[in-house]
């Protein structure tokens, strides 16, 4: 997936890898030869392969949320990753999952899942948080309920918003888990995502594209 070049900000390419036994959505963030991955859940070595391919550099892992099945790839794609790019590329997390990104390993044995230990060295992402791949601008919004620390990742110059497991395809995230809250799901959608323009595509860390405009209207969850 692409956003066509405004002239304010450079190409930006969206590439969208299901991962793991989850079927995890791992989106690759490409502008100027400068790659972000968002969610690495599994398959980090196949995710690294497709930044090689590419002749991009890995400059930034950012997560929406520290469960299990969305960190599972990240050891493998630092390990794999190709050559350039920072010495010590940083993984982006809201402190508030770092409680569940220390104990993903025990949650996802529980579902009989191995995944690797992810690096729990994390830099705190924070809600307004600007952030950049190449010179495209991203903004972080915090969009708890389904986790405590949930970031949804919304790139204003190309329509876009990355909503992880807040807000899905006629859905929304599982609120049956650990420290997850029904009732401030639904609030940080309607304040964060509902409030982005109609047209704004909404890209789901499961399942199909839709859009805000889609989930707005037709959504029975909200």
């Amino acid at each position: 997936m692409s956003g066509a070049d405004t002239g304010a900000a450079p190409e930006l390419q969206i590439l969208q890898l299901a991962v793991g036994p989850l079927d995890v959505n791992c989106y690759v963030l490409l502008a100027d030869h400068e790659a972000v991955v968002v969610d690495p859940g599994e398959e980090g070595e196949r995710i690294a392969a497709e930044l090689r391919e590419r002749g991009a550099r890995l400059h930034a892992v950012w997560l929406t949320h520290a469960h299990f099945d969305h960190v599972g790839g990240i050891t493998a794609l630092l390990a794999h990753r190709p050559p350039g790019g920072p010495k010590e590329v940083p993984v982006l997390l809201h402190p508030a999952d770092d409680v569940l990104l220390a104990n993903a390993v025990a949650a996802a044995a529980r579902w009989s899942i191995h995944i690797d230990a992810p690096p729990t060295d994390t830099e705190p992402l924070a809600h307004g948080q600007e952030l950049r791949v190449g010179g495209v601008r991203v903004q972080a919004l915090h969009t708890p309920g389904h986790a405590p620390g949930h970031i949804a990742f919304y790139v204003p110059e190309y329509a876009v918003v990355l909503s992880g497991d807040a807000l899905f395809k006629g859905s929304v995230g599982r609120t049956d888990l650990p420290l997850s809250d029904e009732r401030q799901l639904r609030d940080s959608i309607r304040r964060e995502l509902l409030t982005l323009p109609d047209d704004t595509a909404v890209l789901p860390g499961h399942g199909p594209t839709t859009s805000i405009g889609a989930e707005r209207y037709g959504n029975p969850f909200l």
